[in-house]
């Protein structure tokens, strides 16, 4: 028996908390690690954007493909799927903040960090990745005494709906989409003189996976002497003009995006990299290129502090935005924290992979 985490975002929680609590079901990204899932093993549920444990399902099945309405009416984007018998499920005022000592305190993975930082948060990359198994017996333990005795945790159920998703109706389907709420975060702190802001440093970073991996990289020409402090280009890496062929406004949104990738004349890839007071901007940019060039088969993302990943999510949800020709931004556009680029940018032997080895960090608003 082996033990997954299993993350819900508040309208997903809602919709299983009101069904049967039968089937649960994920995207078909993450088929791979479902295959390696199997009756008996235990997913260990986690209510995001509010930080708290909700329960425990038992997997009764092998994983399987349907094409059934689970979530939604008609477009299911939740088709890999397991048969499950809950162990524990919490109502939302009873579900166990992380943050409570017992747990916070016992976690391999959040013992070592202060309750106020965001180190912790990269164990919560993707659904069914696996958890230590001392950890997992720790968790099952917990919850399941919380299901005997229901110490409240109280959520304000204001705040709570504030979250929840809205539905728009496409020609292709239903999206969910979301009202982002005002956010009190800051700006990145000043770095000392000398050094770079993280967005500039993971820009760097970027820049050099991208090199390593064999492509030619575009930075615009106002960021490019800061990015070259903490990048050393080789020649002929770092392109001075786009090899595009685009109208002017194109060609102008597309000079604007932090970092590209290009294959001879090809864009590969495109990374908008935001501190927490700049993510909406470095979105806008990503659906300005959709809504002008929407065949454009270009993979986005968006790079950010860990801690701001639920804002990333929120704003791709914008109603705005799921209303794209090539479709919603939320399902064309990824999440890659800082932690992740700097994992990926420490790989032995980089040079000989692809750059599909983003897919292995890269995150999208469920």
């Amino acid at each position: 028996m082996s033990y997954y985490l299993a993350m819900y975002s508040p309208e997903t929680y809602e919709t299983f908390s009101t069904s049967e609590r039968s089937v649960s079901g994920f995207r078909m990204r993450q088929i791979k690690q479902a295959q390696k899932i199997h009756p008996g093993d235990k997913l260990v549920c986690y209510l995001t954007r509010f930080s708290r444990w909700i329960g425990i399902l038992e997997v009764t099945s092998e994983c399987f493909i349907a094409h059934t309405p689970l979530f939604f009416p008609k477009e299911n984007p939740f088709i890999v799927r397991f048969n499950v018998r809950p162990i524990a499920w919490f109502d939302r005022d009873i579900s166990l903040p992380i943050r409570e000592d017992k747990i916070w305190k016992e976690l391999s993975f959040t013992k070592s960090h202060d309750k106020d930082s965001s180190g912790w948060m990269g164990k919560f990359r993707s659904s069914l990745d696996p958890l230590d198994e001392a950890d997992g017996k720790y968790l099952e333990t917990v919850i399941t005494e919380q299901a005997r005795i229901q110490m409240p945790y109280p959520i304000d159920d204001a705040e709570f709906k504030r979250f929840l998703s809205q539905k728009v109706w496409r020609n292709k389907g239903v999206v969910s989409v979301s009202v982002p709420v005002d956010s009190d975060s800051q700006d990145e702190n000043p770095d000392k003189i000398g050094s770079l802001r993280d967005s500039t440093r993971n820009q760097a970073l970027l820049a050099g996976i991208g090199e390593t991996l064999g492509f030619s990289v575009w930075l615009p020409g106002y960021d490019r002497m800061s990015v070259l402090r903490a990048w050393a280009a080789r020649d002929g890496t770092l392109l001075d003009a786009l090899p595009i062929n685009y109208d002017d406004v194109t060609r102008r949104t597309i000079e604007q995006i932090d970092v590209l990738w290009l294959k001879e004349r090809v864009i590969i890839r495109a990374f908008g990299v935001a501190h927490t007071a700049a993510v909406y901007s470095g979105i806008l940019r990503m659906a300005d290129l959709l809504a002008l060039q929407p065949n454009m088969a270009i993979k986005l993302s968006i790079a950010a502090p860990i801690s701001s990943r639920d804002q990333v999510f929120q704003e791709l949800q914008r109603p705005i935005f799921s209303l794209l020709e090539r479709g919603p931004l939320s399902e064309l556009c990824s999440f890659i924290s800082y932690d992740s680029i700097e994992e990926i940018a420490s790989l032995s032997h980089l040079e000989r992979m692809s750059d599909s080895v983003l897919e292995d960090y890269e995150e999208f608003a469920e």
